[in-house]
Formats: C-alpha cells, sequence, structure tokens
C-alpha cells in the first residue's frame, strides 16, 4: 500500500494474539498494510493512548504483519489490554534494512537476546525465503530463564532447517532446561564461520550488545560488517524529535542498522 502522508497511521484489525512469554506477546495484523523491508521499523497506534514505534518480526513476504512486543510501559500496557478483533493504526515504513544484496553467498552470524529475537526473526524469515543465496545461517540466541525465551514453539521447527545452526542458552536453567546456561556470550567462544567474510548482526539489550559486539570484535569480524540494531530510544520515526540521535546519527533514519565501524568511536553508542 503506498504511504500517502508519513504521518497518518493506517487502521488495520487484530487478527491473532499469540502470547510467547510472561511479558511478551506476537500480535498479528489482518493485512500488511505497508510494504517494508527486514530491519526496518513502524510506528504501531493504540487509538486514544499514543504511539511507539516497533521492527515487525514478520517476513516482508508474507501476507499478514506480525509485531512481537515486550510489556514495557503506557502504549504497550494498552495494546496488552486490546482483543482480537480490535483496530491499531500502522504507519511507515522507516529506517534503513539489512542490506541482504551484500550477505549473499557469505556465511551469516546471528546473535539475539531477549525481545531482541523479534527483529531478529524478520530477518530469518526473509534470508529463508531466499536460502539458496546463502552458504548458512547461524543463530545464538539467549533470554533470562527458559520461559523469558521468544518464540519457543518456532524453534524446534528452525532447527531442522538444513543449513540453520540455532544455538540457546539462558542465564538461570531450571529442572527441565537441557541446553546451555549462561550469558549469550558463553555461546560465542567458538565462531564457525569466516570472521573475515561472513556479516554477523546484533540485536537485544544495550548491555547484551555491548559485550556481544566486544566478543564479535575480538573474534576477527570486519567492523563494517557487524551490523547493529540500534532501536533505543526512538520516538518520532522521522528525525525530527531528536530523542534518538547516537553521536552524529539520528537511528530513526540513519538506523536502525548502524555497523560498528559506523558507531565505535561514540561514546557508549549502547547506553
Amino acid at each position: 500500500m503506498e504511504r500517502i502522508n508519513p504521518y497518518y497511521p493506517i487502521p488495520v484489525k487484530i487478527k491473532k494474539i499469540i502470547p510467547e512469554t510472561p511479558n511478551i506477546t506476537t500480535f498479528i495484523l489482518d493485512g500488511k498494510p505497508i510494504d517494508f523491508e527486514a530491519g526496518q521499523f513502524a510506528e504501531l497506534t493504540i487509538p486514544n493512548i499514543g504511539e511507539a514505534p516497533f521492527t515487525p518480526s514478520s517476513s516482508p513476504y508474507d501476507d499478514d504483519m506480525e509485531f512481537t512486543i515486550m510489556k514495557v510501559g503506557r502504549v504497550t500496557d494498552a495494546l496488552f489490554n486490546m482483543k482480537e478483533g480490535d483496530l491499531v493504526g500502522v504507519r511507515g515504513p522507516f529506517g534503513k534494512p539489512y542490506p541482504l544484496q551484500n550477505f549473499k553467498g557469505k556465511e551469516i552470524f546471528i546473535v539475539g537476546g531477549g525481545v531482541g529475537f523479534a527483529p531478529l526473526r524478520s530477518l530469518f524469515l526473509a534470508l529463508l525465503h531466499d536460502l539458496k543465496s546463502y552458504k548458512k545461517i547461524y543463530i545464538r540466541y539467549g533470554a533470562r530463564t527458559p520461559q523469558d525465551l521468544v518464540y519457543k514453539r518456532l524453534i524446534p521447527e528452525w532447527q531442522k532447517i538444513d543449513r540453520v545452526d540455532l544455538l540457546l542458552t539462558v542465564d538461570v536453567g531450571d529442572e527441565s532446561w537441557q541446553g546451555r546456561v549462561g550469558v549469550v556470550t558463553v555461546i560465542l567462544d567458538k565462531v564457525p564461520v569466516d570472521v573475515k567474510s561472513s556479516p554477523t548482526v546484533v540485536c537485544g539489550p544495550p548491555l547484551m550488545m555491548k559485550f556481544s559486539t566486544q566478543r564479535l570484535v575480538e573474534a576477527g569480524f570486519k567492523h563494517e560488517n557487524i551490523y547493529l540494531s540500534m532501536e533505543k530510544n526512538m520516538s518520532c520515526g522521522l528525525g525530527k524529535c531528536n530523542h534518538c540521535r547516537v553521536g552524529r546519527f539520528y537511528v530513526c533514519k540513519d538506523g536502525p542498522v548502524l555497523t560498528w565501524e559506523e558507531v565505535k568511536d561514540i561514546e557508549e553508542p549502547f547506553l
């Protein structure tokens, strides 16, 4: 659908609501009100409440649009009280996508933490859409506890896909957890890709991104091949409000996908 006015939200019904964790839920919209590429974001409007920026978690090639959202504030509180069939507004897309043309023919190393797996899911599904164009996809994902892992319903099927290597870890396990225990960097000790040519993508909480990026730099990834999803503090989506300024960048316009090469000289870019 062509966007006529970037300030005007397009109304769309909530088709389905899927709880993922105690405080993270996927909202499937009835249709795709805007076209987007993996990595771009949209503003989601809750009538009479306000709006907030979220990156779609669905494939850009799907007929419906999905957002996987953590309950963290006024807008998300209102959204979590909505029901299937209720109307929300969507405006966008905004920002730069992942440069998938630069990924072709290469191994891709994806690192996610917590709800940061939501925008990474959109990237992952976009890669699966043209899987023959990539050598292999590696995913390393961590969450606080087994209950906090997003997409538990989908991960077993993803792990069966040829040329997909997906490892999980949790900060704190329980009696049923049989996987790795520790922060996500514990599954970055061995990087099974050609670090001189492979792109790597990081998305998650700021501290997770900081230490994961440090580990990837130490592993030998080229700075221009480390792609960071810098979504913190975005607001208007149009570079007008100045909330998302990181150094010389407006994250909503120049990002949210930025490389380590671009932000490495900024003091505390993840805070």
